[in-house]
């Protein structure tokens, strides 16, 4: 696994670096700003970008900028942004073309290497991987009157689980109930949000897109 990480802390930067060889992994570039992050993907054509949100000239929204634009040059690319808090602009502009190998961690999460290498390989085997505290306060954000007030408290368990990148059967042994019932509730996640059965893996996609834009 080739890897990029932006990262303008040098101390995380290069931390995670350690870290990422240390587990036999290959990090390929390490930089500090948008600039520099693009020309190295551009250069070593990595198997995943490591990106910090908020990146100089004016650490606001540098980083997903930078990630969107870097996908656009090559698609397939897996991303894992993150962040010190939750940051809307990640719904709504990096998963804008789906949510095929992207993933949010915030940065806290680094620390339990386990969880974090977790992700990072789910990410770059095409999955999703979003921080469980990231969707509590995504769902905490939702409006009374949204269309996710329809969803009951058991479909919203399930529909959380799946914004993390879980699978039916890992969502199952999380809530210690079947597949068939979870499959039975994404059915009605689905209906309920007016999600048309013509693709299941397109639905489930922008399911998660909904709840992760509320």
């Amino acid at each position: 696994m080739r890897i990029v990480i932006a990262e303008d802390d040098a101390l995380l930067r290069e931390g995670l670096a350690l870290l990422l060889r240390a587990e036999g992994l290959d990090v390929v570039a390490t930089t500090d700003s948008p600039g520099p992050f693009l020309t190295s993907v551009g250069e070593h054509r990595p198997d995943v970008a490591i990106v910090d949100v908020r990146m100089p000239p004016t650490h606001t929204d540098e980083g997903i900028v930078a990630a969107v634009e870097a996908r656009r040059r090559q698609p397939g690319l897996a991303v894992l942004v993150l962040s010190a808090y939750v940051e809307q602009a990640f719904a709504t502009d990096l998963l804008a073309n789906g949510s095929a190998g992207l993933g949010y961690l915030l940065k806290e999460r680094v620390g339990r290497v386990e969880e974090f290498l977790d992700a990072l390989h789910r990410v770059a085997d095409g999955g999703t991987a979003i921080d469980p505290e990231v969707v509590g306060q995504l769902l905490a954000r939702s409006r009374p009157d949204d269309t996710l007030a329809s969803l009951s408290a058991r479909e919203r368990e399930v529909l959380a689980l799946m914004a993390e990148g879980l699978g039916n059967s890992a969502i199952a042994e999380r809530l210690f109930v079947t597949d068939g019932a979870v499959h039975k509730h994404i059915r009605s996640i689905f209906a309920k949000l007016g999600l048309a059965p013509d693709d299941r893996a397109d639905r489930r996609v922008t399911a998660v897109l909904r709840y992760l834009e509320k």
